[in-house]
């Protein structure tokens, strides 16, 4: 028997979309895009991103927080069926695909389905972020490592804080303003140094973006979000190397900076 496989003239990309700056998409994620037959997009792909998908079908498959969302499951459907249909679909997400993304899922996912895929890498807010807020996440002397985490959950994040030796590297945390204090709590209480320089970069690479500095102290004080809308991605950096901050100076324009009292309030 022919394996179904042979049957199929669709595909999958699954494409990073970068941090939202459409021209630091890659060359070939803005052909795939304007390839495309069908677009899935998550919720913090900006609109001039998904524009250039000018003859696609667009449908956003948001699973924001507190939102109506799109499960796993139906995503994965989607783009098992429309494929299985002749589409070029593309499946863009925020950042890089197998970076806090759930890409590697959907990836298991049209494998088992036979279905032909490929995975085209963005840029991760997880370096970039803070890169365009003029933080390199390693430097000589103040940090030869990082370590990435997400700050979706507490059940996530606090375990690999506390295994971290206090000032042994930078910390970058994904999707955690809305943790924060919980996430400066749990170094604090793990011997990190109150003092510690820390960042926050919302937004970045887009005409929003804002940027606060302070202390890991600072940053344990109120959990609140900068963004009054609440729908900013949002990097957070810990350690010595935001310190440079200040003397390299933001590389991405225009850049509002956030008084470290507003976090405080």
């Amino acid at each position: 028997m022919l394996s179904l496989a042979l049957n199929f003239t669709g595909f999958v990309s699954l494409i990073g979309a970068g941090l939202g700056d459409p021209e630091l998409l890659t060359i070939k994620a803005a052909r795939r895009l304007s390839d495309a037959d069908l677009v899935l997009f998550d919720g913090l792909v900006p609109a001039n991103v998904v524009t250039l998908a000018d003859r696609a079908q667009c449908f956003c498959v948001s699973k924001r927080a507190r939102r109506r969302t799109v499960s796993q499951e139906t995503i994965h459907r989607l783009m098992i069926r429309s494929a299985r249909q002749g589409k070029r679909v593309v499946r863009l997400k925020c950042g890089d695909p197998f970076v806090l993304g759930r890409g590697g899922e959907e990836a298991l996912a049209l494998k088992a389905a036979g279905v032909p895929f490929e995975v085209i890498p963005g840029i991760s807010a997880a370096v970039s972020a803070a890169e365009l807020a003029g933080i390199p996440v390693t430097h000589r002397g103040l940090a030869s490592g990082f370590t990435v985490v997400s700050g979706h959950s507490a059940e996530v994040f606090e375990p690999i804080l506390a295994a971290l030796a206090p000032q042994s590297m930078t910390v970058i945390v994904l999707m955690g303003l809305q943790h924060r204090m919980q996430i400066a709590a749990a170094l604090l209480s793990n011997g990190w140094n109150a003092e510690t320089p820390a960042a926050i970069v919302l937004a970045a690479s887009t005409p929003q973006m804002q940027f606060w500095a302070g202390r890991l102290i600072d940053l344990a004080k109120r959990d609140t979000p900068l963004a009054t809308d609440g729908n900013m991605p949002a990097t957070i950096i810990i350690g010595e190397v935001t310190r440079l901050s200040g003397m390299i100076g933001s590389v991405a324009q225009p850049t509002r900076t956030v008084d470290a009292i507003a976090l405080q309030q």
